[in-house]
Parts: structure tokens; C-alpha cells; sequence
């Protein structure tokens, strides 16, 4: 508590008056709330997770300069994969641990501390609660490698071991399985006001859960086949059957509760985020209904793409779709589309899945194509081009959903990236002026380096060195 002192004037009278008058209101903090409730803090929680992956802000996320669906007008720094000058690894860490973690971690704490609260209420929120948790552990882990896990979140601990990466991703697999035992639909969970994903429907959290297993799962494949097939298996009866499943955080359109590339280009003025050479050129080449959905023409009515990390002059450029940049355009967590490309890969990997390959190919370009306002005509005259088609399209497995994936995730640029290491497909060249080769994980953040040492010095270390080359324990090809 605040103390209040007051310099007193020696002037008898008002010395006297001091002396007599109750000032011990004035320690009482009045704009301060005593406690936040669990459900704002979700809310939070999930809101700062979608800002942070819908951003394009060059300060915390330059993923899609990385895939090369965006090239840059003038700065070229990020997409060059310069991430120090502006502390872009520590601006995501920090991002997600204090942003999201810290208060998902609270809002458990104050939920498991509520004596009044019945039981499976409590059960639903926890497991909701942890579920966005585990989202967020596994994006970390996929960025950097090994982690502070089993002591994060301590304020009292200032030096926080880093846990083996693969370690911690079994146990957010664990997790996540106890997260589906746990939630039940026959009892309340938070109001519609506080969970902005899917208004307290429990149903919806459990498709949720089982496909973030089926994609963990998938992201163990080339590492551990076992582990992936027992969690894909198990998790595919659950998993996401339509788009209406898809897991999307709604921005309301009014400042400031707006999408951040809306804040990004349309308030802030942004100009010079304009298309990638590598992705407008298939788009053109295979007439892809989406061209015109995720882009604008350039000053002369044609769609043009730049050279990654090259200097591109932005009247001659095409620069993104206004509705990707539009003040209520949802951040997407999960989608339909991506989970019917894990179970055609799921299929060429042996596991048992039902249907075919080809068919979950097929409705994963639909659903993409749907999702971003094209037609079911549309999407069936693209799937008939031979070099779309599942049987005649070009590659193994790997390569044609590899290809059409990176296509389908537009917009989603960390999921893109994550593919992209997993699946090796399309085959990137580095940008113009590339400061090193592809990065396959982000390095650890300076703090990390200077405050916690020899923490960092150990993991740098066992992960095979503190550089963005460095593959990830399940990266293998």
C-alpha cells in the first residue's frame, strides 16, 4: 500500500487542521481494481495469442516474410531474417510468456482458489484454460527448442531452467488428453462474454482439443511415428468435421478491438507490405481462384509480386486483399482446411484414418477456397487442373500437400512456417541479401543470454547451437 506524505508548511493553523483531519482515504487505491476475475483474464489471454500471430508488425512477426508470401517495399531487415536489430525472438518469448501464459497461469490459479464454484464448472474452465496453454507451450517449443517449462512462470524464479524440448512436447500431449477426459458439455463454462473463441461451448472446446492433438501428433511424425499414430488415431473421431468448427478469435471492428492488420495497414498507414514473386506466380500460373481474394492489383490493374528482400517500388506491386486487413477479420487459431491436410498426410503415413488421401487433399482446397469467399464451383474447377489434382499433380505426398498447404495457410504465417520445416515443401530460395540460410527456429532472446546464462549457455548447447539453422528435435528431413 501506497504511503502518503505531506509536506506541511509551518503555519500553525494549517498545521493543526492536518494533524486532526482523517487522511487515511487517501491511501485507497480507486482506480485500481482489488482482483480480476478468471474470465477476463481468458479473454485477455486469448486476445494477446491472436494479436501476436495475426500482427505484422516487423517488431514480433516477420513469418510472412519467412514463408514468402509478403515481400517488403523499402525496409528489408526482417525479410532478409535480420531478427536482432529490433529483438524479434525476445518480442515473441516475451509476447507469449508474459502476455498469455502469465495470465492463463492466474486465471487457473483463481479459478482453482474459487471455493463457490461447482465442480465441473471448474473442471471446463480449467481444461479450457489449459488448452490455450498447451496452444501456446507448442508454439514456443516449435520456435525455439528447449524452453523454461517446469519452472516458468515463477515471478521467483529469475533463473528458470530450460526443459528438453522433446520432454515438454509429450507432456503438453499428455495435457491436452487430459483436457478431452475432462471437459464436459452437460455443465456450464465460461460466459459467451469471456470465451471469444466459442461463446462457452464446451462441444466446440472438444473438437478444439482433439484437433490440437491430431496436429501435435502430426508434428511428431518423421520423429517419433509411434507417439504420432497413437495421438492421431485416437484424436480423429473428435477432430474439426466442417468449417463451421473452426477456432477463430472475433474482433468486433471498433478501436480499439480491431484485427491487428487493420491497426497495422489501414490506421498506421502501411503501404509497403505488398505480394510475394513466390507465391503470386503459382497463383497466376494455376488461375487459383484465390489470387483475387488474397490480393489486390497493382497500379496498372494486374497482379504482380515482389522479390523477397528486394527492393520493390509499391505503385508497380500488388499489396494484400482489403479483407485481409479488415477491422473485423477473425484471428484463426485452427481450421477445417488445415486438419483435412493432416489426414490425407496422416493416410500416406500409414495410420488409420478414415477415407482416402486424396479426398481430405480435395476438401482441404475447397474448404480454403470457401473460407476466403470463392465458390464450390470455383474450388471443383481448380481441382480438376492436372497439376492440382491429387493423382496427377506433381511429387510424392509430401510435396503436392506440402505445396497446397503453404497456399492454404495465406495469412496464418507461423502455422506456414511450421509446415513448411515439417513437410521440406514448396522449396523456398533465400531472399535477396539473406543474412544466413532458411531459419528452422528462432534464436534464444538477448535477455536470456545476458540475465540467464547459464541456463542458456547449457540449452544452447544441447540443442546443437544457438543459431537459426539449427534444426528442431522433430525436423528431420
Amino acid at each position: 500500500m501506497k504511503k502518503v506524505i505531506l509536506y506541511l508548511a509551518a503555519v500553525p493553523a494549517l498545521f493543526m487542521t492536518a494533524c486532526t483531519k482523517d487522511i487515511s482515504s487517501l491511501n485507497i487505491e480507486t482506480k485500481r481494481a482489488a482482483s480480476v476475475p478468471a474470465g477476463t483474464l481468458f479473454s485477455n489471454a486469448s486476445r494477446n495469442l491472436s494479436d501476436n500471430l495475426v500482427s505484422a508488425s516487423v517488431n514480433t512477426n516477420p513469418f510472412r516474410f519467412i514463408v514468402k508470401h509478403w515481400s517488403m517495399a523499402t525496409y528489408q531487415d526482417e525479410v532478409q531474417f535480420n531478427f536482432s536489430s529490433r529483438n524479434i525472438p525476445q518480442n515473441w518469448w516475451g509476447a507469449l510468456y508474459r502476455d498469455v501464459l502469465a495470465d492463463l497461469n492466474e486465471a487457473a490459479r483463481i479459478i482453482n482458489a474459487d471455493a463457490s464454484m461447482l465442480p465441473g464448472e471448474k473442471a471446463n474452465k480449467l481444461a479450457i484454460v489449459d488448452l490455450l496453454e498447451v496452444y501456446t507451450y507448442q508454439n514456443l517449443v516449435t520456435t525455439f527448442g528447449d524452453i523454461p517449462y517446469t519452472q516458468a512462470l515463477d515471478p521467483g524464479n529469475v533463473y528458470p531452467v530450460y526443459d528438453d524440448a522433446a520432454t515438454v512436447y509429450k507432456d503438453l500431449l499428455t495435457r491436452v488428453t487430459a483436457d478431452i477426459a475432462a471437459l464436459d458439455a452437460s455443465n456450464p463454462s465460461f460466459a459467451s462474454s469471456e470465451d471469444v473463441v466459442y461463446k462457452g461451448s464446451i462441444s466446440k472446446w472438444l473438437k478444439f482439443a482433439n484437433t490440437l492433438r491430431f496436429k501435435m501428433g502430426m508434428v511428431l511424425a518423421d520423429a517419433d511415428a509411434a507417439t504420432a499414430k497413437t495421438n492421431v488415431e485416437a484424436a480423429e473421431a473428435g477432430a474439426f468435421t466442417s468449417a463451421s468448427d473452426d477456432a477463430k478469435f472475433a474482433y468486433l471492428g471498433s478501436t480499439p478491438n480491431t484485427n491487428p492488420l487493420y491497426a497495422d495497414i489501414v490506421l498506421g498507414g502501411r503501404g509497403d507490405y505488398l505480394a510475394a514473386k513466390d507465391l503470386m506466380d503459382p497463383l497466376i500460373a494455376m488461375n487459383d481462384p484465390r489470387k483475387s481474394l488474397y490480393f489486390g492489383t497493382n497500379n496498372d490493374g494486374n497482379y504482380v509480386g515482389g522479390v523477397v528482400g528486394a527492393g520493390n517500388t509499391f505503385a508497380m506491386t500488388s499489396k494484400p486483399a482489403t479483407q485481409v486487413s479488415a477491422a473485423t477479420a477473425p484471428g484463426v487459431l485452427l481450421d477445417y482446411s488445415e486438419i483435412e491436410f493432416y489426414r490425407a498426410e496422416a493416410i500416406e503415413r500409414g495410420f488409420t484414418v478414415p477415407g482416402t488421401a486424396a479426398a481430405h487433399y480435395a476438401n482441404a482446397i475447397k474448404a480454403s477456397i470457401i473460407a476466403w469467399g470463392g465458390s464450390a464451383a470455383d474450388a471443383d474447377t481448380y481441382l480438376a487442373r492436372p497439376d492440382v489434382a491429387y493423382a496427377t499433380a506433381t511429387g510424392d505426398y509430401k510435396q503436392k500437400i506440402g505445396f497446397q498447404k503453404w497456399i492454404a495457410l495465406y495469412n496464418r504465417p507461423m502455422d506456414g512456417w511450421l509446415e513448411l520445416r515439417r513437410l521440406d515443401f514448396p522449396k523456398l530460395t533465400l531472399p535477396v541479401g539473406a543474412v544466413s540460410g532458411f531459419p528452422n527456429r528462432f534464436q534464444y532472446p538477448n535477455n536470456e543470454q545476458q540475465l540467464n546464462g547459464a541456463n542458456y549457455t547449457s540449452a544452447a548447447a544441447k540443442i546443437g547451437g544457438d543459431e537459426v539453422e539449427t534444426k528442431l528435435f522433430w525436423d528431420k528431413n
